[in-house]
């Protein structure tokens, strides 16, 4: 099979997940483009970055157009994952290949762990936030812990996008909903603003390193994960978000799997 066709294939992926999801992607954009596209995991994971940043923006404003999007708290959250993202992203380079593949096949187990979770915390986070919306603002936390706990997720999340090239959806979706108390659509719209600050930042500081990219390969991979996510975010409209994130997570299980066992064979 054509890597234009595998490209185009893997894109759609990755797009639809964004698009659907508010995160996910990159989790099996970097796999895609190291198995799939023979890409060395130091190129793939500033390729996913590129792809991640081109198509969050898309789906970024498909959310905001919806009215999804919590643009001050989302700012605030990314603003501390800034630096985090810039630095890991100049220490990426100079970690041994196979050390990131497991780091990667790692995170990927972590991410699907987190959507076979019960979403209990998410719903009844959404509830309350439904109930007390009209009381108070939406960008805004009513005790002194919580902006302490945002930043030091964003930190985090900031740190893994610049590492590994992922968005971290995955994880900065729940910690919207649970830290900032966001219901589920405004937390997917936010994310996707965290996704590309972090990825920008991560960008910036990988833009120096001696990194070949194809991008013939990776014009259409961001094409087709364009395209897709404006499909993936009708999607998000028409099915339910706990079932999407099951399929979502058992096909991270199987990539995390075949890539552990890749690295240490």
């Amino acid at each position: 099979m054509s890597a234009l066709i595998l490209a185009l294939g893997a894109g759609a992926v990755v797009g639809l997940a964004l698009g659907a999801l508010g995160g996910g992607g990159s989790v099996l954009a970097v796999p895609a483009l190291i198995y799939l596209l023979d890409f060395t995991p130091a190129a793939a994971t500033t390729a996913s970055l590129i792809i991640v940043t081109a198509t969050s923006l898309t789906a970024l404003y498909a959310h905001a157009r919806a009215g999804h999007v919590r643009w001050k708290a989302g700012a605030a959250f990314a603003a501390a994952g800034l630096l985090p993202a810039a630095l890991a992203g100049a220490t990426a380079a100079r970690l041994p290949q196979t050390a990131l593949t497991v780091a990667f096949a790692a995170i990927a187990v972590v991410a699907a762990v987190r959507m076979l979770r019960p979403a209990r915390r998410a719903d009844t986070a959404s509830n309350h936030t439904a109930d007390t919306a009209t009381n108070r603002k939406a960008d805004t936390a009513s005790d002194g812990v919580r902006p302490v706990k945002a930043a030091g997720a964003g930190a985090g999340l900031g740190a893994l996008t610049g590492l590994l090239g992922v968005g971290g959806g995955f994880l900065a979706v729940p910690a919207l909903v649970t830290v900032l108390a966001f219901e589920m659509q405004a937390a997917v719209g936010t994310s996707l603003l965290v996704i590309t600050a972090n990825s920008l930042a991560s960008l910036a500081t990988r833009s120096g390193a001696a990194v070949s990219l194809d991008w013939a390969v990776i014009g259409p991979f961001i094409a087709a994960a364009v395209l897709a996510a404006w499909d993936g975010k009708r999607l998000a409209d028409k099915v339910s978000g706990p079932r999407l994130q099951r399929v979502f997570a058992i096909v991270l299980l199987a990539v995390a799997a075949f890539m552990l066992v890749d690295a240490v064979t």
